[in-house]
């Protein structure tokens, strides 16, 4: 493929590299370069490794099927059994229940093999009694007594969220077995989020972005190693790391930069996309990564980065560091308290350049027009007028978020 190949827009250049990396699937990756998480065995038996969630006793596969999937979506619940990819991730909004109602179709059919799977799903609430009625539909949906893990959903503020209200609601569901373990999602203010958890000391496990781009911040760092010393197992999300809005238009130029870094690391025998996973597994403390795996093609994929697993070379990883700077000013780091109060805090920055992401990146334009429009009138009505002077020049990423932020706006409304 020439390098001076271009995409018209970078939906276009991952739907071709897509293909490619379904071809590829490790294939070139030499035995000797396998994992050691759980055991050699789980990989030469063609299933996914595990590790500790944490310290609850828990071990699940360091790949998490998320997403969202429906009836017609079976065959990849089972392939993904089959694969060892048997933590599976959902939330009772998804697909507006559509997700969990497949999952409880599935266990109908395949009884069997709910004792296989370590059961994920999240509610957007801190009312106990929201909680329970959440709760008590999700095991309806899916068919099932028990919840592996339950996670209040979009955790960005600890101290107003994980009440000791919220506490004592999951202590009642634990003893009476509706659920196993308990803890919460977070998209932004992520690591503030985890350092305020690892001080509580009944969060069981937090799903997190975490990536190429975060990881190697001290302030995510930090919060990683507080949360291993409390025993809370990590589950890492949003590993690509994709763009917050549409980048290459609010730059006005595309860029050869992501291109080139595909064809280096398929020279490799894997993607760019497996890459990101393999630089994010490097982490032994992250137990799961969970990965929106909507069809076969990226369920087979991501399964084969998860079993062939080969070390990120020094190169690999100046690859990886040189691409999440260039293209820095595209993605947000979520770190909401920073943009948010330079603008007096009541307009949702990060929300809406995530929703943005959801529409640009994702392809997701229903999901990001739903969430979009879910703001208070009187705030989107704010959002094209504000000043974000202030706010740019507190972005540790450099964002446009002006620009962004009239963008999504204008896209979403």
């Amino acid at each position: 493929m020439s390098e001076n190949r271009k995409f018209h827009s970078r939906r276009d250049f991952f739907k071709s590299m897509g293909a490619l990396g379904a071809a590829s699937m490790l294939t070139a990756v030499p035995g000797e370069a396998l994992a050691k998480d759980s055991s050699d065995s789980d990989v030469r038996a063609g299933k996914v490794p595990t590790r500790p969630f944490g310290k609850t006793g828990v071990s699940v596969p360091i790949l998490s099927l998320g997403g969202v999937l429906g009836m017609s979506d079976l065959i990849v619940f089972r392939q993904a059994v089959r694969m060892g990819v048997t933590y599976w991730d959902t939330a009772d909004s998804y697909g507006w229940g559509k997700n969990e109602k497949a999952i409880g179709k599935y266990f109908a059919k395949f009884p069997d093999d709910r004792e296989k799977i370590f059961l994920v799903t999240k509610a957007a609430t801190s009312d106990p009694a929201e909680l329970t009625e959440k709760l008590d539909r999700s095991l309806r949906r899916m068919n099932t007594d028990t919840i592996d893990l339950y996670f209040i959903h979009y955790v960005s503020d600890v101290a107003d969220e994980l009440t000791p209200e919220v506490r004592n609601w999951a202590e009642k569901a634990k003893s009476k077995g509706k659920i196993r373990l308990f803890g919460f999602s977070t998209h932004k203010n992520m690591e503030n989020c985890m350092l305020a958890a690892a001080k509580l000391g009944w969060i069981d496990g937090i799903m997190m972005s975490y990536n190429y781009r975060l990881m190697v911040k001290d302030e995510m760092r930090r919060a990683v190693d507080a949360c291993v010393k409390s025993g809370i197992g990590l589950t890492a999300m949003k590993t690509q790391a994709a763009f917050s809005a549409n980048f290459y238009a609010s730059i006005g130029s595309e860029t050869d930069d992501a291109l080139k870094m595909t064809e280096q690391f398929l020279k490799k025998g894997y993607t760019a996309e497996q890459s990101k996973l393999i630089a994010v597994w490097e982490n032994p403390h992250i137990a799961s990564i969970c990965s929106a795996m909507p069809n076969m093609t990226i369920l087979k994929a991501n399964a084969a980065a998860a079993m062939g697993k080969p070390a990120l070379s020094s190169r690999d990883r100046r690859i990886l560091d040189k691409y999440a700077r260039k293209t820095a000013a595209g993605y947000c780091a979520g770190c909401a308290n920073i943009c948010e109060s330079a603008v007096g805090g009541h307009i949702p920055i990060s929300d809406v350049l995530r929703y943005s992401m959801y529409n640009c990146s994702y392809g997701d334009r229903v999901t990001a027009r739903t969430l979009f429009n879910a703001i208070p009138p009187d705030i989107r009505a704010a959002i094209d007028g504000a000043d974000y002077t202030k706010a740019e020049k507190r972005c540790p990423q450099k964002m446009p978020i002006g620009r962004l932020m009239r963008m999504a706006s204008e896209d979403l409304a």
